[in-house]
């Protein structure tokens, strides 16, 4: 729906430097057909969006992308961060804030602007644990923002490290995944939050943050660049009957099955994309839908390459990946939702 002057105002604060709102032509239909099948709840999935540290700007594939996904009409968008190029020491409180407000204009302002909540996690480029300055300045620009986001929260927690929200009946976790160890005291209230009323009640669960618990693309499959403890974290999602976690970092798609949890890993839309471990996919800059549907309980999942508008052939992608923690399983694109 669109937005109230008041939540406008909100958006542009903390000194937007007059940049306007822009619709990035969103009369122009990108080139790719969505799934045949109109879906009950359309979700819009981007991730690692930064150009070079310091980096004010993004590469024209970014808001050649976000034309694209909004033309698909989401009923919101949830970003598994890096945001903006930060993570380099000597960073001063201007640049830092001048890169937040670089990324309101050219990417949050238009996805309100066309009447979708954002969802974000941050990324290791916006707030990684031991840059003090990169994370003050994370909680200046969406301190001020949080009402303006459409979103409706259960748990505002420490907002927007970690939080929860119910959208479209669909319960949203969002942990601090910017670095390799997420906090015992924020397991434990994830734990909590899966447990509570509103995620019980909820049609579907879905946990976002941005490093994974596997590594699948090239440089990326090591440790400090995937989740410590990925077994216990793991349990944790699976005990609270999540579906999916949602993360990047890796800069390549790939959508994979462990044990009872989809693991849907996305690609950059920025900078770097980067390959597979394995498969002949080359590196290209995507972003994803799911298309859930609640009378048959399923859920589609679909990534469209940016420069084309089309989706990437789920037959391309290699059967299985093999990485430092043993083999990962290609997930089916259509699956059944958990209950």
């Amino acid at each position: 729906m669109p937005l109230s002057r008041r939540q406008l105002l909100q958006l542009t604060a903390a000194g937007a430097a007059g940049g306007g709102l822009s619709l990035l032509g969103l009369q122009q239909a990108p080139s790719a057909a969505a799934p045949s099948r109109s879906p009950d709840l359309r979700i819009g999935l981007i991730s690692d969006l930064n150009s070079s540290y310091g980096s004010t700007t993004y590469i024209p594939q970014v808001s050649q992308g976000l034309q694209q996904l909004l033309t698909l009409q989401p009923a919101l968008v949830v970003c598994a961060g890096d945001m903006v190029a930060g993570q380099k020491p000597g960073l001063s409180a201007a640049q830092l804030d001048a890169m937040w407000e670089g990324f309101a204009r050219m990417v949050l302002q238009p996805v309100r602007q066309a009447g979708r909540p954002f969802l974000p996690a941050v990324g290791n480029h916006d707030g990684s644990p031991g840059f003090e300055a990169d994370r003050a300045a994370v909680r200046r620009f969406w301190t001020p923002r949080r009402q303006a986001l459409g979103l409706r929260f259960v748990d505002v927690g420490d907002f927007p490290f970690h939080y929860s929200a119910v959208q479209n009946d669909v319960f949203f976790l969002v942990w601090d995944a910017s670095s390799g160890r997420i906090p015992a005291s924020q397991l434990n209230w994830a734990r909590q939050q899966l447990a509570s009323p509103e995620a019980r009640q909820a049609r579907l669960r879905l946990v976002v943050g941005h490093l994974p618990l596997a590594g699948v693309s090239q440089g990326r499959d090591r440790a400090g660049e995937v989740l410590d403890q990925a077994a216990a974290v793991q349990n944790l999602l699976e005990q609270g009957r999540v579906q999916a976690y949602i993360s990047g970092h890796q800069h390549a798609w790939f959508p994979a099955r462990r044990g009872q949890l989809d693991l849907i890993q996305l690609g950059a839309m920025g900078s770097g994309p980067r390959r597979l471990l394995q498969g002949d996919i080359p590196p290209q800059q995507t972003y994803t839908t799911l298309d859930i549907n609640w009378q048959n309980s399923s859920l589609v999942e679909t990534t469209y390459a940016v420069a084309s508008g089309q989706p990437v052939a789920w037959s391309r992608l290699p059967a299985s990946l093999m990485g430092r923690s043993g083999p990962l399983s290609r997930n089916i694109q259509e699956r059944s939702i958990r209950r």
